[in-house]
């Protein structure tokens, strides 16, 4: 970097027309101590400054490592101030050509005090300025800006934890303590190299609101970077004595000079005269609100007021009252020469228009009971139109509640409710607003519906009457109390009352059609005679069964039937149409009583002939196996003889030869 930065010095000594001196600032070792601190850092008649003192590097050549500084028509923030470095002050002005890295070697010692303060022990290298001084206001302040060499915008990661030290240390006489005031706004971190730095190098970051910049070349300084303008202030008595002590050092080593630069002028005694009372802060003045603001000072011999930087006609007493929001300033006079001033920033709480203060929700349960949950989140956002960001509103029950209601809340009284709203953090300018909470039902009872499409028949789907509006699912979505559908599927319709609450009632649509019987498997000639109708496979619906008609079944099986002649009935359940059929069950009767009677003179097997079993063979026989009678599926049947003779009431045996290939054997009783 040494070798970098010389080569641009030559440089720049050759093309000195175009970096001449008004481009940077200059440095003069020649006030005194005293001068620095009252014509410099001062310049005010008010000032009240002794025991003035500097100590620096104690350089061969007799250079300084403090003095005074003129920014004037160049870019540097200050117009002139005091410098303090801990290096030669000579090489502060710019261009940043070369590194300064001066003390080395010298016995030039660092600082005890600064040491406690940030909790170092191998400070090098101080600069010190240091004074006793008596405030007239309540505040001191002044500002300041921190330049290094370790500002370095292409460091190795080694380099990144290197930090010269300073700090601004104030104490009323007789405490044991300093107070460090160079720390960075609102916190106790001392401003240093690795506390406050920007981004863009493999260094952290740090604080980077309050950096200014990596410097190239062409600077009024010839430090490698400096933070923004930053200010020390602190509360103070009037009246009393204090030491400040202004002390820079390197830390560890002699190695990268750095600098503080003292704005000239800006050491200032104020009064603080109160807060600002802004709507940012969650305190400003309620509207039609008075403040009286008292800035009363001894010795004092005169007061102007101003308002937004013109004065007020009048108000010359040490107090006024506000009554208009403004930026105001006091002036207070100690005699011809000597000011001070105090200021107070006055806003008032606006005026809330109200945008929406009713809210209004269905109920979307089942109970339809007029409560439901409200997001009270929402309802904040939607109530006025112009709350401040930083305003916080909660909700209670009653305006006498202090506890404030959860986010999603339910009403507790059906139907319709007044909450209150309470906007906090504001001077109680604001009383609870009224927000009703508004709770419709639909009542109607809606039943979703299943139904067949049967083959090449639309079918119409109707939501029922009595709705606002109607928006089916369809493509396009259509509007109608009515649709006709001409494909399966499931419809679903939002029906919407008067009062704009809405529920959904959905038509599953399946395809369906009239079925197609494809057997009768009958089992019969047994104790528990069944048929189970079959239906083709490309029949499309559920279906159930009956045989008369009238009382239907999901089964397809009947069981327990009689011997005898039945229709069954096939029902598409969609209503797509019945199909019917004939089939026989087939027994043999237990007994017959040949008595002549013309009832049950004969034992034979019905409707054979309607199962085309017309041709089956049934062989008779007595208890011995004796073959008393053949007979086919279409005779007359076996009247209880054998060659012409009455047999005896008794059990005989039979058995019957199918022309299905079954056979059946058993027995029955012939009466007399």
């Amino acid at each position: 970097m040494n070798t970098l930065k010389n080569t641009i010095s030559i440089l720049l000594f050759v093309l000195g027309i175009q970096f001449g001196n008004s481009q940077n600032i200059l440095v003069n070792e020649g006030y005194t101590p005293q001068d620095l601190v009252e014509d410099v850092l001062i310049n005010s008649t008010c000032a009240n400054v002794f025991n003035v003192s500097v100590s620096g590097g104690n350089f061969a050549t007799g250079e300084k490592s403090f003095g005074y500084f003129d920014g004037t028509g160049t870019t540097f923030p200050f117009q002139n101030g005091i410098i303090l470095s801990t290096g030669k002050i000579n090489n502060a002005p710019g261009p940043n050509s070369f590194l300064s890295d001066d003390g080395g070697n010298m016995g030039w010692d660092g600082d005890s005090d600064l040491n406690d303060a940030l909790g170092l022990s191998n400070s090098f290298n101080a600069t010190i300025l240091e004074f006793d001084f008596i405030p007239l206001g309540n505040k001191i302040s002044f500002d300041y800006i921190f330049s290094s060499e370790q500002y370095l915008s292409n460091p190795s990661s080694g380099q990144c934890n290197f930090t010269d030290g300073f700090a601004f240390l104030l104490k009323r006489n007789g405490d044991l303590r300093y107070e460090n005031l160079a720390v960075i706004p609102g916190t106790t971190t001392p401003v240093k190299v690795n506390t406050v730095r920007g981004p863009g190098t493999i260094c952290p970051p740090a604080n980077a609101a309050y950096f200014d910049a990596f410097n190239d070349v062409n600077h009024p300084t010839n430090y490698n970077g400096q933070t923004t303008v930053l200010t020390a202030q602190s509360d103070v008595i009037p009246g009393q004595t204090y030491h400040i002590k202004l002390v820079i050092a390197d830390e560890g080593n002699f190695r990268y000079d750095s600098a503080i630069f003292l704005g000239g002028g800006s050491f200032n005694f104020t009064i603080d005269i109160g807060d600002d009372r802004l709507v940012a802060n969650g305190n400003p003045l309620c509207q039609g609100e008075n403040l009286v603001v008292n800035s009363t000072q001894t010795g004092a011999t005169g007061y102007q007021w101003f308002q937004n930087n013109i004065a007020i006609p009048g108000a010359t007493n040490a107090t006024y009252n506000i009554t208009s929001a403004g930026d105001y300033l006091v002036e207070i006079n100690y005699g011809a020469t000597c000011q001070t001033t105090g200021t107070i920033k006055i806003e008032y709480a606006d005026v809330l228009i109200i945008d929406e203060d009713t809210f209004t929700l269905c109920d979307v349960d089942n109970n339809q009971d007029g409560k439901t949950v409200f997001n009270l989140d929402t309802i904040k956002n939607e109530l006025f139109t112009n709350l401040p960001t930083n305003y916080v509103v909660s909700f209670f029950e009653i305006a006498t509640s202090t506890t404030a209601l959860p986010s999603s809340y339910t009403n507790t009284i059906a139907y319709n409710q007044t909450i209150y709203a309470r906007v906090m953090n504001v001077q109680g300018c604001y009383t609870d607003f009224p927000v009703n909470l508004v709770i419709n039902t639909f009542d109607d009872v809606i039943t979703d519906e299943e139904l067949g499409l049967c083959e090449n028949e639309p079918i119409t789907l109707n939501a029922g009457t009595g709705f606002s509006s109607y928006t089916w699912n369809t493509t396009p979505p259509q509007t109608t109390q009515t649709i006709t559908v001409d494909a399966a599927g499931t419809y679903v319709v939002t029906l919407t009352n008067a009062n704009n609450c809405s529920k959904t009632k959905t038509f599953t649509v399946t395809a369906s059609g009239i079925a197609t019987i494809e057997n009768i498997d009958i089992n019969d000639f047994q104790e528990n005679n069944t048929a189970t109708i079959e239906i083709s496979s490309t029949s499309l619906g559920d279906y159930e069964y009956s045989l008369d008609g009238v009382n239907y079944q999901d089964s397809n099986v009947f069981t327990n039937l009689n011997a005898g002649e039945y229709t069954v009935y096939v029902q598409d359940k969609k209503g797509c149409g019945i199909v019917f059929e004939t089939f026989y069950i087939l027994d043999f009767p237990k007994y017959f009583t040949p008595n002549g009677d013309g009832y049950n003179d004969t034992w034979f097997i019905k409707n054979l002939d309607k199962r085309n079993l017309e041709n089956s063979i049934i062989t008779v026989f007595d208890r011995y196996g004796k073959l008393l009678k053949q007979i086919s599926g279409v005779s007359e049947g076996w009247n209880g003889t054998f060659n012409g003779n009455l047999l005896p009431g008794s059990d005989y045996w039979f058995e019957i030869k199918l022309t299905n290939g079954k056979s059946v054997k058993g027995h029955f009783t012939l009466k007399r």
